[in-house]
């Protein structure tokens, strides 16, 4: 039987979750790069199926430890959102984000890691895990065991670490689809990201976004369908039944008034799990971040998400390996009161109100508030969101509340 290697902490996952965890742990603290482990389950570059929006706030985190990751991708300055009652548009002239591709973009992440002396693990997949009063056994599917004194879960929407921990597999999750095509003659600005709610029978949005697939200019376009429940009732129970029509069928439609022919197009399908505001992310020597834990429930957005979660989780475990505590029992709260925490769960809470409770009303407020658009942007850039933004969206959503008419800002 081969020796079990022995680390202080290992992260399982690969991804812009794991990876940031280990870059900031090691900003936080050089030597923490002899004590960490990620264990990756496939071998860079890998495919990862993803729409690869990159709000520039991450970018700007990753700034903050003298990271940045370039690889090929489309800038973007600013978003388009269409619902039945009309489409806003909010851009500005310098890039808010970018859209890249995650094999390109988190080989590269990996590589900056590697680069600063993060050991990692690639081609070996987690198959258990067993967590003892003094330490966690793990088993690779390869045989080899390991022992930490805790492990951090990044191993996104099918989780091993959550599973093994007891967490509940899927309870608010989200199915999509999307496809790589040449742009139209009729598309909408590429400089944008497109987002369609106009279809009030999806609880979610069709997409359109600037891509590059092999040095070519693109579009990647795809549908967003939240599912599942949240604070313990059924999100789609308030709308009434509602059409069968899968999101393959919602795409293909999609892509006809698009005018594009589907023929010899390859359809990726994937799941994501959005945050619960009441199911645990961690537990004595394990917790969970990035996707493992749960991301936006409201747009699915993940890789910016991935990234804060590692900038609030890496100092945070930093400290515990100095103060060899790792019973994790604040993470919780620290990730809760975080910038990360409070805009995922407020985006949880959100989601139900927007897609179900008052669609109508979310509608008008969400399409004819340039204020809201503006802080909107501004947030998504990791830019400081003026105030008068700010006062002006407040001001607006109260009035949406209280009178349920039109208005404008």
């Amino acid at each position: 039987m081969a020796a079990v290697v022995d680390v202080d902490m290992l992260i399982v996952g690969g991804g812009p979750a794991g990876v940031s965890t280990a870059l900031f742990a090691a900003a936080e603290d050089p030597t923490n790069v002899d004590r960490i482990l990620v264990v990756e389950r496939g071998r860079y570059p890998r495919e990862k199926i993803c729409a690869g929006a990159l709000g520039g706030r991450a970018d700007r985190a990753l700034a903050e430890i003298g990271v940045h990751v370039e690889v090929p991708g489309r800038a973007v300055c600013g978003v388009s959102v269409r619902s039945p009652l009309g489409t806003l548009v909010a851009r500005r002239d310098a890039p808010i984000g970018r859209v890249v591709r995650r094999r390109d973009f988190d080989s590269a992440f990996a590589d900056a890691a590697k680069a600063r002396g993060v050991p990692f693990l690639e081609g070996s997949g987690v198959v258990s895990l067993d967590r003892r009063p003094d330490c966690v056994e793990v088993t690779l599917d390869d045989g080899r065991q390991l022992r930490a004194r805790a492990v951090v879960g990044a191993d996104g929407v099918g989780s091993i670490i959550r599973r093994s921990i007891g967490v509940r597999r899927k309870s608010f999750y989200a199915q999509a689809i999307e496809v790589d095509t040449a742009a139209g003659v009729d598309d909408p600005d590429p400089g944008l990201l497109h987002f369609d709610a106009t279809d009030r029978s999806l609880r979610g949005y069709v997409w359109d976004f600037p891509t590059i697939v092999d040095d070519r200019p693109m579009v990647c376009r795809g549908v967003y369908e939240l599912r599942g429940r949240l604070d313990g009732r059924d999100t789609a129970a308030s709308q009434g039944p509602r059409p069968q029509l899968g999101v393959k069928e919602r795409l293909l439609r999609h892509l006809d008034q698009r005018g594009v022919d589907p023929t010899g197009l390859r359809f990726k399908r994937y799941s994501e799990r959005a945050l619960s505001l009441h199911e645990p992310i961690a537990v004595p020597r394990a917790m969970l971040v990035g996707e493992a834990a749960g991301i936006d429930a409201l747009l699915g957005e993940g890789i910016a998400q991935a990234v804060l979660y590692g900038k609030t989780a890496g100092p945070y475990l930093a400290r515990a390996i100095r103060r060899g505590d790792y019973s994790f029992a604040d993470w919780q709260r620290v990730f809760s009161t975080s910038r990360v925490g409070l805009d995922l769960r407020l985006r949880a809470r959100m989601a139900s109100w927007i897609y179900d409770d008052a669609r109508p009303l979310a509608e008008r407020f969400i399409t004819r508030s340039q204020a809201f658009a503006t802080a909107g942007i501004h947030y998504f850039a990791g830019d400081q969101v003026p105030r008068w933004a700010l006062a002006r969206s407040a001001l607006g959503l109260a009035q949406a509340t209280l009178q349920g008419h039109p208005f404008r800002f």
